[in-house]
Parts: structure tokens; C-alpha cells; sequence
């Protein structure tokens, strides 16, 4: 099953040519599970609604982490 993290960071200035958020992630400041993205979208609606991401400060991100296996179809007779 698919999960997912909203993820609320600071915004900060490019360093060089690109961001590189595997070397240097933004500072976290609110991490939120959901088990499904309709759930996420709706906390990540309510993030989006901050005076800090408005202004561009902020930002939310959606992240999905794990996979959904879904039913597995046997061909047969």
C-alpha cells in the first residue's frame, strides 16, 4: 500500500546552478502522514493556505513513499 508524507520546509536560496535536495534538503518544519492521496492533497490544501507558504517562504511538498500492490491476476482456464 501507498503512503505518503506532506512535507512543509523552508524555502532557501539556490546554491550554484541547481537545488540538489538529496545533498542539501530543505529544513523541515511539519511532516504529516497519510495513508492515501486524497488525504494528503487535503493537508497539503491546508498547508497551502499558511501566510508563510503564500508569501513563498515555505513550501509543501507530497511525497509517496512505498508501493501499492495491488491484486495480483492469475491467467488460467
Amino acid at each position: 500500500m501507498t503512503r505518503f508524507l506532506v512535507v512543509l520546509t523552508d524555502v532557501r536560496p539556490v546554491e550554484g546552478e541547481i537545488r540538489d535536495e538529496r545533498r542539501a534538503p530543505e529544513r523541515r518544519r511539519q511532516v504529516v502522514g497519510a495513508s492515501s492521496r486524497e488525504a494528503a492533497d487535503r493537508i497539503a490544501g491546508a498547508f497551502m493556505a499558511l501566510g508563510m507558504v503564500r508569501a513563498g517562504r515555505q513550501r509543501v511538498k507530497v511525497i509517496a513513499v512505498g508501493r501499492r500492490h495491488g491484486p495480483v491476476s492469475v491467467g488460467g482456464d
